[in-house]
């Protein structure tokens, strides 16, 4: 499964104004941001700005569709093919934990309620193509020994993708000083665990430990 490519994004103009765009939603909401502030702070005509985009809504499905291919090029970039399934696992896990905590409570607040269609369309989007991620990961690590046959393969990464997606939209801080990254790491390793084999866990075990001397 594919999302966007980065093809369909070769307009240097449409890219800046996208990029630019990006900028102000983030240093002044989006709500705030009106076609003109876009026109002005790019030094563009309304004229050109609307060769590009229909509309302010047009505008963010672009920027929606725009990451996702940025997201998808990168993906491809880890030469997933190489690695075994717990690398696979690891990597995949961050960027999906780095991407979804790029959208800040503030934008995704406004886009909830002013945009709540687009967002909606980009989430079921994104998770489709995570849940697709984690699947394939699961039927790699039973063929490589490392995770066990007798897996639920669609029950387990709707789990574990719903876990992910969900301590971005909760509260995880009933307990002190707790950190997204502390609650990323015990949803990851609870998840290697229950489905590894003794030579998964083995994997498992020697990687973090050369994570955690990383670390240091």
């Amino acid at each position: 499964m594919k999302m966007e490519d980065l093809s369909g994004f070769n307009d240097p103009k449409l890219t800046a104004i996208m990029e630019n765009t990006i900028g102000l939603f983030y240093e002044l909401g989006i709500r705030n941001v009106n076609m003109d502030d876009i026109c002005r702070e790019q030094k563009i005509s309304k004229k050109t700005l609307y060769q590009y985009v229909k509309s302010k809504e047009d505008l963010i499905e672009k920027i929606f569709s725009y990451e996702e291919a940025k997201w998808e090029k990168r993906i491809f970039e880890l030469h997933l093919e190489e690695l075994n399934a717990i690398e696979v696992l690891i990597k995949v896990s961050i960027m999906v934990f780095e991407e979804i905590g790029r959208l800040n409570p503030k934008i995704r607040f406004e886009l909830k309620k002013y945009y709540e269609p687009i967002l909606n369309k980009f989430m079921a989007r994104k998770q489709n193509h995570i849940l697709d991620l984690v699947n394939k990961n699961l039927q790699k690590g039973i063929s490589e020994g490392l995770y066990r046959k007798d897996l639920n393969i669609n029950l387990i990464s709707g789990l574990y993708v719903t876990n992910l997606i969900d301590m971005h939209n909760k509260e995880y801080h009933f307990i002190e000083n707790i950190t997204y990254e502390q609650v990323l790491e015990t949803i990851f390793e609870n998840h290697v665990r229950a489905i590894s084999t003794p030579e998964g866990i083995a994997y498992f075990e020697k990687r973090k430990l050369e994570i955690t001397q990383l670390n240091k």
